[in-house]
């Protein structure tokens, strides 16, 4: 495992739960709007197919500290939240999830969906107690989310299916910017995921860290002021009754 950084508690990662985040390197999107362009940029390897991966930026986390924190927090943390980057890039993802399920933790995924049939595998191993997937965009517009242009939506479809069918608790949201995204893509957006599931539009902020300004351009990135984020929502809701905002 190709790891970051370790937030040893978190009250906000892992709903309803008591949590360390684990960050990941590395991913294979380049979506502008990422406010982990850290994470992102450190991998020099990425491809399609997942792999082995360099990391730019030292230092890495090991492993045991991570166990080890584990150890000496039981009774106190209920879980794990593993995000990134995209932690399923990483070839070891579902060793490292079962060892800490093994010693008596929960765990949240967070993925952007890319690798389908990896993510397929750790959901019927049933080693995942819940799963987080962004949904960048609309089918026809994915690309230019992710930062890839002509990006097949077809993976990323599958791995909604796959979700929705796992019985594995689990959300899907959409970090929205003004200017990308209009109520008639978030509709579309809800029209894939389907009614039966929690979808979440997460409002875009400037971290200081976003990918589009450390690669050139990104100036015109904006949020949407709340009473237009109150219109992506009343579109989300026509399919999504549930659909929430955060960020505002």
């Amino acid at each position: 495992m190709k790891i970051r950084a370790l937030q040893k508690l978190t009250l906000l990662d892992f709903p309803g739960k008591t949590a360390a985040t684990v960050f990941t390197c590395g991913c294979n999107l380049r979506c502008p709007f990422c406010h982990n362009a850290s994470l992102v940029l450190g991998d020099r390897n990425a491809n399609a197919n997942g792999g082995d991966y360099t990391f730019d930026e030292e230092p890495l986390v090991d492993e045991n500290e991570i166990f080890a924190l584990l150890d000496k927090r039981k009774g106190l943390l209920d879980g794990v939240a593993i995000t990134g980057g995209e932690p399923m890039l990483q070839r070891d993802i579902g060793d490292f999830i079962a060892k800490i399920k093994g010693k008596g933790f929960a765990v949240k995924l967070d993925t952007n969906g890319f690798l389908p049939e990896r993510l397929k595998d750790l959901l019927d191993r049933g080693i995942v107690d819940y799963v987080a997937m962004d949904v960048k965009h609309s089918p026809e517009k994915y690309g230019e989310a992710a930062g890839i242009p002509e990006l097949d939506f077809e993976p990323f479809r599958k791995s909604i299916r796959y979700i929705n069918e796992s019985g594995v608790d689990h959300e899907f949201r959409t970090t929205v910017v003004k200017g990308i995204h209009t109520a008639e893509d978030i509709l579309k957006i809800c029209e894939e995921i389907g009614p039966g599931s929690k979808y979440f539009l997460q409002m875009y902020v400037d971290s200081g860290d976003v990918l589009a300004k450390r690669t050139g351009g990104g100036e015109n990135l904006e949020a949407f002021a709340p009473d237009e984020a109150r219109k992506l929502l009343e579109a989300a809701r026509t399919v999504i009754p549930g659909a929430a905002v955060r960020g505002i």
